[in-house]
């Protein structure tokens, strides 16, 4: 049977059935499993939430066979240790060398460095990103603010009381230091690259305008190996099983059979999650 990604089926369309084995994969499943598994489209968070049944269910399968508890008629929670078990047993990942973890290290400085933080304060004015009038109007009462700021800015406080949407308002604004990841994705990349001061342009986010202050900045130092040689060692170790148990499902695929879907180089990533 020819695979199909769930996302080229036509509008309407029923998707093909997705077997493992002789096991069927059921629609009522994959719809559960959605939830798990955030995307852009109800399109790719179905095909990802078929992938991760599909994994699942080949390792079920394989646990079974080898007599592992047992995972063919098992609680989820039988099955898991099983799956784990399995795993275990049948996944060769070795440790990294010393020297590759030094290269490693080496090669990709910036991922083993101390990030840049920064001291924050901010006026949210709120504005759903759908709603256009509302965000029109929150920018050009954005502009106003920040011009009688650049004139007066220890009125920060104050505005942030009187006009700022976010719980923040009652210390003034005041978010405190933020490392790379710990506010919204779009204001996060934003800040990253301001440098301290009251910023001169309202910038915009999810949840509508923010007036933004950088009263303090630290940059990021990269880190000696010997202080991060754990950190290294795992993200090493991590890549190889990753690798190791792509390798192992897609044999797990060509043995047992899979039709309706196929797996992708992230295969098993749910797993590892």
């Amino acid at each position: 049977m020819q695979k199909i990604d769930i996302e080229q089926i036509p509008g309407g369309a029923s998707p093909p059935p997705i077997r493992v084995g002789e096991a069927t994969i059921e629609e009522a499943a994959i719809a559960q499993e959605m939830q798990y598994h955030p995307a852009d489209s109800a399109g790719t968070a179905q095909l990802k939430a078929a992938r991760a049944l599909v994994v699942r269910e080949l390792l079920r399968q394989r646990a079974a066979a080898l007599g592992l508890s047992d995972a063919a008629n098992g609680e989820l929670d039988e099955a898991d240790a099983a799956i784990a078990e399995l795993l275990e047993q049948e996944l060769d990942v070795p440790d990294p060398a010393e020297q590759d973890c030094r290269r490693f290290h080496a090669a990709h400085p910036e991922r083993f460095s101390e990030p840049t933080r920064l001291r924050v304060r901010h006026v949210l004015l709120a504005a759903a990103p759908d709603d256009a009038a509302a965000r029109d109007a929150g920018y050009r009462q954005g502009e106003k603010l920040l011009e009688e700021l650049a004139a007066v800015p220890e009125r920060f406080t104050e505005f942030a009381q009187r006009h700022s949407a976010c719980p923040s308002k009652e210390q003034g604004g005041e978010l405190g230091w933020l490392a790379p990841g710990q506010t919204v994705a779009e204001l996060d990349r934003a800040l990253q690259h301001l440098p301290e001061g009251l910023h001169e342009r309202p910038l915009a986010s999810r949840y509508g305008w923010h007036l933004v202050s950088i009263d303090e900045r630290v940059e990021g130092r990269e880190l000696p190996y010997e202080r991060v040689a754990e950190h290294v060692r795992h993200s090493l170790r991590e890549q190889a099983t990753r690798r190791a148990l792509r390798h192992y499902l897609l044999a797990l695929e060509a043995e047992i059979g899979v039709e309706g879907v196929t797996l992708d180089d992230d295969a098993g990533r749910s797993l590892m999650q």
